[in-house]
């Protein structure tokens, strides 16, 4: 994929899969909604997951995001991660995987707590496939 359909495939609704180190086991792999702002990936965690002390430890992650229908298309990236508390826009994320009557409900019955963190995925290295070009 070019620069500018990476871009466009990552504004669109998909669910990702964050994979962070977990020593003496494989990766910690998991479903995630995402936002993608101004080149980082941006994700909503509670500070108390597993997710986030793994994440504290590796100090980085990779985002794999796909298709379900052929012909497939996937971006992967890989980079360094910042913790910081909650800032994500947490009325949009839910809005853009639930839609605008569910999205507002959903944050309702989700308040935010003291611990919610926005992490921040900077990419460094990406991975990009769109089996449609091979036709």
């Amino acid at each position: 994929m070019t620069v500018a359909e990476r871009e466009s495939f990552l504004a669109a609704v998909h669910v990702g899969v964050l994979a962070i180190d977990e020593p003496a086991r494989g990766p910690h792999a998991l479903p995630v909604w995402y936002l993608y702002e101004d080149g980082e990936v941006l994700i909503g965690i509670e500070g108390s997951s597993r997710k986030a002390a793994l994440l504290r430890a590796a100090g980085r992650a990779s985002l794999t995001v796909q298709t379900e229908t052929a012909p497939y298309q996937y971006v992967s990236v890989e980079g360094s991660v910042v913790l910081e508390a909650a800032t994500h826009d947490e009325l949009a994320l839910a809005t853009r995987y639930l839609g605008v009557e569910l999205g507002p409900w959903y944050v309702e019955h989700n308040p935010r707590t003291a611990d919610s963190l926005t992490v921040r995925v900077r990419p460094e290295h990406w991975r990009t496939f769109d089996f449609a070009k091979l036709f």
